[in-house]
């Protein structure tokens, strides 16, 4: 009897494993997708799909704060727009290269982060989200005022893109490729980082702080170290933008921009890897498109978000499985 109950259970593969090939499967496909897209696209969707991977490498990095951490900021475009306007002033003014001007800023942001992080984490919850918004806020007024050092409200000028290994940027399809790259890393590494026992600790003070300091673990310094993290991939979302744009201006570090972020980590699932990427992708569509028909489309960005939270509140991607789960039956 042991003997015909093994060999049954080694002929029938487990749901797991079917599942997991499919998903396999599909990455792979979305895979080739993404890397063919410039050669069945016009330079439009092109230029589209790099600013939805910088806007996702952006939104990845507040989600290891809002989704991993449970720290909800309204600031985190101060990391954004602080790395462009660094190296965006030290290649133009300073007279650095690309490369020197890009450790510059990730370096000088990363530092400029961990300052941050010592002030803001005093607080947590609503205390913590409206500390952030004020140190964004001062950026903000310092990048708007101190027009000697950042040209004020007309914005620093006169940025180039790089040529990493000699191969020349400014196409369309060189840039976007140069983005994805860029993002399949940035996203590898994150899920590293929260996928590994830090990770773990990381959640676990998001869900419960007071039982892991009882366990013995520093929480405070769990979050300074996410918060450093994040601050640094917002930094290199930072440096794709000014790249992209050429140009750099007060508006990057504007609640705004901070405030797009948050949506796109909640529209799309908090605490998961792929809803960021999805909110990312419908803030950056409706943002071109509903723009390009409806005046005040921040309008219908709300309206949308809305809709999500009514319908999904826990976002479009895990909203998704949980219905693609009731539709199959439940199976996992």
């Amino acid at each position: 009897m042991t003997d015909v109950t093994d060999n049954t259970t080694i002929a029938a593969p487990p749901v797991e494993r079917r599942n997991s090939g499919l998903r396999i499967a599909l990455y792979a496909a979305l895979g080739i997708l993404l890397v063919a897209l410039p050669l069945f696209s016009g330079d439009f969707y092109i230029n589209l799909a790099s600013q939805i991977l910088i806007a996702a490498i952006f939104a990845l990095s507040l989600n290891l704060l809002v989704g991993y951490g449970g720290l909800s900021s309204l600031g985190h475009a101060s990391f954004l727009g602080l790395s462009a306007y660094f190296a965006a002033w030290f290649f133009t003014r300073g007279g650095l290269d690309h490369t020197s001007a890009a450790l510059v800023a990730l370096l000088g942001t990363t530092i400029v982060a961990g300052f941050f992080g010592l002030i803001a984490l005093r607080a947590s919850g609503l205390g913590f989200l409206m500390i952030t918004l004020a140190l964004s806020q001062v950026l903000w007024g310092v990048a708007f005022r101190w027009a000697s050092v950042t040209n004020g409200d007309n914005g620093l000028s006169g940025m180039t893109r790089p040529m990493p290994f000699g191969i020349d940027l400014n196409g369309p399809a060189a840039f976007y490729w140069f983005s994805l790259v860029i993002f399949g890393i940035s996203f590898v590494l994150m899920a590293i980082f929260t996928e590994s026992a830090f990770g773990s600790a990381l959640r676990g003070t998001r869900d419960q702080p007071r039982r892991m300091a009882a366990l013995g673990f520093d929480v405070w310094l769990i979050r300074w170290i996410t918060f450093v993290y994040a601050g640094f991939w917002g930094a290199v979302a930072g440096l794709l933008y000014v790249y992209y744009h050429k140009y750099i201006h007060p508006t990057s570090l504007s609640i705004t921009a901070s405030a797009e972020g948050l949506l796109s980590v909640i529209a799309g699932g908090s605490g998961t890897l792929g809803g960021p990427v999805v909110g990312s992708i419908l803030v950056v569509m409706l943002k071109n498109y509903a723009s390009a028909y409806v005046e005040r489309w921040n309008m219908l960005l709300g309206i949308v978000f809305l809709v999500i939270v009514i319908f999904m509140p826990e976002g479009l991607v895990p909203g998704t499985k949980r219905l693609w789960k009731r539709f199959t039956g439940g199976a996992k």
